[in-house]
């Protein structure tokens, strides 16, 4: 007995240094791509010049790098981290690696109240901010509903919420075909998901919301992985399953919400990162950190990515996190049919 406990004990110690080595790594990780991000522009910066901007010390070029490349460098952070969160919250609840807010339809849902303050209203920021985040929740909320019918289950949400993606899609698909020409452009271009020309008015109040919702999430953690381990048994230990669950449902779908209202519908992020983040760091479970950071690092290697592809011009980089995201998609098919 006291053989087995030792080496449970060892194999622990080793998982906790796996993983302490994978955080490290990810840290370092995203401050060189940070630096790379405020470097990278029409103009290469040198290192120097970007600590001489951060410090209030650049002049002109200070400007662009402040006022420009930061606020589109931390939001690829922040919003990154938010997806990474969005899918592991997912992901624990319907305990299945499919489980994320653009295969269940928050994404598509988002996009048709997008649509609505684009088609109907006059399309303004904090319309389409408001749209798009009621779009979610609506969404979240009918999924949500419609899995309850025979009891709350992973593979019940999943399919039901790939049903209400599908149709979303065509819904949305026949509002585009409809508009006029010049509102059709945008809504598409808005759809791509984009970080191009994000600024600090765009990004303030999401930050400031994301920071909140992050702050509640971690107050959260130790029951999320109690409850991953199975509802049944998560309400042995004291975990109050059907509360939690809401809760994280919500939280969810704010920090979904919260991206798509400032860069669009990000595909696949939220997807990859808790499973990546898992396999790199060697946790039992889909822990959250993980996730955020892993989160962190796509979709601001994404965005660097979209940025160079066809230099001068920059794609968006919904473009290129949904070519990342359907590689990871065929891998993970193959490796679940493989096991089966």
């Amino acid at each position: 007995m006291s053989t087995l406990v030792l080496r449970r004990g060892r194999f622990s110690a080793r998982m906790e240094r796996r993983t302490l080595v994978f955080l490290v790594a990810m840290l370092v990780v995203i401050a060189g791509l940070t630096l790379l991000g405020l470097c990278y522009g029409a103009a290469w910066a040198s290192p120097a010049r970007v600590f001489a901007a951060l410090t209030g010390s650049g002049g002109g070029p200070g400007v662009v790098i402040r006022e420009w490349r930061l606020p589109r460098v931390l939001a690829g952070l922040v919003f990154g981290a938010a997806l990474g969160l969005a899918g592991a919250i997912f992901q624990n609840v319907t305990r299945n690696p499919l489980g994320s807010p653009d295969v269940i339809g928050l994404d598509a849902g988002a996009y048709t109240g997008a649509l609505f303050a684009i088609t109907v209203l006059s399309g303004t920021s904090t319309q389409l901010t408001i749209g798009s985040v009621l779009g979610g929740v609506i969404t979240a909320a009918i999924v949500y509903a419609l899995s309850l019918g025979g009891g709350l289950s992973g593979l019940r949400l999943i399919v039901i919420g790939i049903a209400i993606n599908a149709m979303l899609t065509a819904f949305n698909s026949w509002i585009v075909l409809r508009a006029e020409l010049e509102i059709a452009i945008a809504a598409v271009g808005w759809n791509a998901g984009s970080l191009n020309g994000v600024g600090w008015d765009d990004v303030a109040i999401p930050f400031a919301v994301l920071a909140v919702l992050f702050a509640v999430l971690f107050t959260r953690a130790p029951a999320l992985h109690q409850a991953a381990l199975g509802g049944a048994l998560a309400v042995t230990t004291g975990v109050r399953w059907d509360r939690l669950r809401l809760v994280l449902v919500l939280i969810g779908v704010g920090c979904t919400a919260t991206v798509t209202a400032v860069a669009g519908p990000i595909a696949f992020i939220a997807l990859a990162a808790p499973q990546i983040g898992r396999r790199l760091a060697r946790t039992p479970g889909i822990a959250l950190l993980p996730a955020a950071l892993t989160g962190a690092v796509l979709l601001t290697s994404a965005d660097l990515a979209a940025q160079m592809l066809l230099a001068p011009e920059s794609l968006p980089v919904g473009v290129v996190s949904t070519v990342i995201g359907g590689g990871y998609l065929i891998w993970l098919l193959t490796k679940e049919v493989r096991r089966t």
